[in-house]
């Protein structure tokens, strides 16, 4: 009996250059039944099309491809928040933003948006379209935003919240900049010595005959290897550094990379009140603009970005379907600290779990500030106190040798 081949047939696509009642040019896709379909849907949106053809699904999607600037979204979406508030009608909205906007990823994404919006789609539909521009957060506030009529307010709320990620992490950033340079600083210090300085010093005590000390023989022979295979070293260290990476995509191996980042000394600290920061806020930021729970939580998990977190999450989801409450499985997975539970079981008998959420929140974007500091301000002497070690055992087997030939002349 011969197998069947079944085919779900698709519209094709149809790439056209336009230009509308501003003289504006427009190039974009759009997928239809036919040409002339396309070409009537245009002319409906006050469209003069210059050019049209049909190009293969691949080829449309092409379009808008590229990460966008976090700094643009938050622009975007303040500007955007204003315009609404302000009256102005949601496509005038968008043709201005798209006009004026430098990024060029949403420049064209809001060109597409506008035309998508035209021809019928919800603003939401729209802006899916474009996962890489808008996330799964922004487009499901969006879509309870045109539910719920308030999208000036979701629009404003959204744009603060972003406005405060790109504040957490250029705070971060700035804080990590001065031992990320002392340890590069550091390490390329080390490498010239062992490298240019060593060798020298080697070729000094062979012509003078000086028998070495076993610690100075055993530097100056880590010094010839360095110079030897140098080659070798970064080799190897771009190897592991990428092997990492290869696991890390793996599901066992982010798995794994995501529980040590919790369970680091030190490190595990900051990411874990990093992750219930960003957790606390995204997750009231939904329930507060009128996404459901189930939603919410699940939103939240896709955007914690760490596998062990996201985990507790589901099963969180799951419980709450049998009927237990928020707190219960969240203090069950061991993983939320107890005071981030409570403020959450306070908050569902309550009534006012956005707002613990929001607290829960400012709390520990001040704990991951403070702990930013103290690590920065404790790993600064570390450096200092180990490249000191370094040099000075450097110094001690060089001159040890050079004590002797004293020694000798004496």
């Amino acid at each position: 009996m011969g197998s069947r081949r079944v085919q779900v047939e698709t519209m094709p696509f149809y790439a056209y250059t336009a230009i509308d009642g501003s003289g504006r040019v427009v190039k974009s896709t759009m997928e239809a039944d036919s040409e002339q379909l396309v070409l009537s849907k245009l002319r409906d949106m006050s469209l003069h099309v210059t050019d049209i053809r049909q190009v293969r699904a691949a080829a449309a999607q092409k379009q808008a491809k590229g990460k966008i600037k976090p700094r643009s979204l938050v622009v975007f979406s303040r500007q955007f928040a204003t315009m609404v508030d302000a009256g102005i009608p949601l496509l005038r909205c968008l043709e201005i933003l798209s006009s004026q906007s430098k990024d060029p990823v949403l420049k064209q994404s809001l060109e597409t948006i506008a035309l998508d919006v035209k021809s019928g789609l919800s603003l939401a539909e729209a802006m899916a379209k474009h996962p890489n521009v808008f996330n799964k957060l922004y487009i499901n506030m969006i879509r309870a935003a045109e539910l719920g009529g308030i999208l000036d307010k979701i629009l404003d709320r959204l744009s603060g919240f972003l406005e405060y990620e790109a504040e957490v992490r250029g705070k971060i950033k700035s804080a990590m900049m001065y031992p990320t340079l002392v340890l590069v600083f550091s390490v390329v210090m080390l490498f010239a010595l062992f490298s240019f300085v060593l060798p020298k010093f080697k070729e000094i005590f062979t012509g003078m005959n000086v028998e070495l000390p076993p610690v100075t023989a055993a530097l100056f022979g880590f010094g010839d290897f360095m110079q030897a295979y140098w080659w070798m070293i970064l080799l190897g260290a771009a190897g592991a550094f990428f092997g990492v990476k290869m696991w890390a995509r793996t599901p066992t191996g982010r798995y794994r990379l995501d529980y040590l980042k919790l369970r680091a000394p030190i490190v595990g600290e900051l990411v874990l009140k990093l992750s219930v920061a960003r957790f606390s806020r995204t997750f009231g930021t939904l329930i507060s603009s009128g996404v459901p729970m189930l939603r919410s939580l699940e939103i939240v998990g896709e955007t914690l970005g760490n596998v062990v977190l996201s985990s507790a999450i589901d099963t969180t989801r799951t419980s709450i379907r049998e009927g237990q409450k928020l707190s219960q499985p969240l203090q069950a997975s061991g993983l939320f600290p107890s005071m981030v539970t409570c403020m959450i079981d306070v908050g569902e008998e309550s009534g006012r779990l956005s707002e613990m959420l929001t607290k829960v929140g400012d709390f520990y974007d001040a704990e991951v500030e403070t702990t930013i500091k103290g690590l920065t301000s404790m790993i600064e002497p570390m450096l200092i106190i180990f490249m000191g070690v370094v040099v000075g055992f450097i110094a001690v087997s060089v001159m040890t040798p050079v004590f002797t030939i004293v020694n000798s002349v004496d």
